[in-house]
């Protein structure tokens, strides 16, 4: 067997992806790995992937990419792979692959659902074409070339969710990606330590613009936000929706009867459209919250624009289902728990629970997990998220994680969820409503755990 490159001579990207082609399923945790796979060693600051080569070889990797030398046996040694840094030739191999396809290619990024977006977008175009799309939310520097490795031959469409932490990273995801089309759902507080601030978050979100500009992309726009508006200036193609505004237009539809709607799920009236067929439509989602309205209005734009079947489209989107904690709506014991627990920012924490106020329930109780990466400006964000609970008058508010440690409130305070569990499991409510929302690493989801 030849050996295709010693750490004197990496290997070359397009022998790399000679190699993919027979090999096509790419790997970074060999927990996740199966015989035949590709290997990447990445390093971070706590790993360091080259020390798991060996073994990522002796579960049946097909070859492992590494980048600093490995003490293997000759005949192992003809199946390691050597380049000058892992992650950086993960990205030059994902850009080679995604210069193969002539497909649209859809970038979606924003501060609040965009993964929830993404989910719908993929939902509808899989309706009618061959689609591959973001898993979860592999949406970082390496979730983003993993994705693009993971296109088959056979894609009619790619959807490609871009997360973002600070300036120049969705410019970089740009550089590889080369999206033809994008959609930034909205830029709100989130990510602010990296970001520097909500013009910071702007300026980082519309990176895809800027370079769907200077592309010849198209974008799919919220018109209803004037600052998305005036980010876009420039692009030649600009598909619209909104409220109020744009090419496509829908309202919250409130004219069900508690019996027809009685989970409070979402429901969409469409009061304008490219296809006058669909104006007047109801759309009976099973989503919680009218914020989830500008998500749907995005899906239903972009089927459109690809000429989906309308039924399709209402279909796809009526039947999707969130998952992983997100604006979940579930049953936990004898109570309706709206579970929200997967990621959680200023903007996202005041829609949420403005949604929830307006509930026509009775015995609400209010869970509140603190809010991640905010850097300064966490102190006053948290006491301006507790001066708006205070004014929406639930039975019970709890405030969880150190976040609210130094804040002025009356409210049950817990440092942690599991402590917050504990309390929740002997107070033994029945019958009552819960929104439990939190940034990932609180684990607001702890609280409703089974043991």
């Amino acid at each position: 067997m030849k050996q295709f490159s010693s750490p004197n001579a990496p290997i070359s990207i397009s022998d790399l992806y000679e190699i993919y082609k027979s090999s096509p399923q790419v790997q970074t945790d060999t927990r996740q790995l199966k015989k035949g796979d590709l290997y990447f060693a990445l390093k971070g600051p706590n790993f360091n992937g080259n020390e798991f080569a060996l073994q990522a070889l002796e579960q049946g990797a097909a070859y492992v990419i590494v980048d600093e030398a490995v003490d293997a046996s000759a005949d192992l040694q003809e199946r390691i792979i050597y380049v000058e840094d892992v992650l950086s030739s993960l990205q030059a191999l994902a850009k080679f692959h995604r210069e193969q396809f002539t497909i649209p290619f859809i970038a979606i990024t924003g501060s609040n659902g965009k993964t929830t977006t993404k989910e719908l977008v993929a939902a509808v175009l899989s309706s009618h074409y061959k689609t591959y799309t973001t898993k979860g939310n592999l949406n970082n520097h390496i979730g983003v070339p993993i994705t693009l490795l993971s296109i088959q031959k056979d894609a009619q469409f790619a959807i490609i969710e871009m997360g973002a932490k600070h300036l120049k990273e969705i410019e970089s995801y740009c550089s590889y990606t080369m999206p033809t089309h994008g959609l930034i759902n909205n830029c709100g507080k989130a990510h602010l330590e990296g970001f520097g601030g909500e013009e910071g978050v702007r300026k980082g979100k519309g990176e895809l613009y800027d370079y769907l500009k200077i592309h010849n992309g198209t974008v799919f726009i919220n018109s209803d936000l004037d600052y998305l508006v005036k980010m876009s200036q420039g692009i030649g193609a600009v598909i619209s929706y909104g409220t109020s505004s744009g090419q496509l237009q829908a309202k919250e539809f409130n004219g069900l009867t508690n019996e027809q709607n009685a989970n409070d799920f979402l429901v969409v009236e469409i009061t304008a459209s490219p296809q006058a067929a669909i104006v007047h439509k109801i759309i009976k989602t099973q989503l919680v919250g009218a914020y989830n309205l500008p998500n749907v209005l995005a899906a239903m734009s972009i089927g459109l624009a690809f000429e989906v079947p309308v039924e399709k489209i209402i279909a796809a989107i009526e039947n999707y289902t969130p998952t992983n904690s997100r604006s979940q709506l579930i049953k936990w014991k004898n109570n309706k728990v709206i579970l929200d627990a997967y990621n959680a920012n200023p903007s996202s924490m005041q829609l949420a629970i403005e949604n929830f106020a307006k509930i026509d329930a009775t015995k609400k109780i209010l869970c509140i997990g603190g809010m991640r990466e905010l850097g300064k400006e966490s102190q006053a964000e948290h006491q301006a998220l507790i001066e708006q609970i205070k004014a929406a008058h639930f039975e019970k508010v709890i405030l969880v994680g150190k976040e609210f440690e130094n804040c002025q409130h009356a409210f049950t305070y817990f440092e942690n969820s599991v402590l917050a569990k504990n309390w929740l499991d002997q107070e033994n409510f029945s019958g009552h409503f819960f929104l439990i929302k939190g940034s990932r690493g609180i684990q607001m989801e702890k609280m409703i755990a089974l043991d």
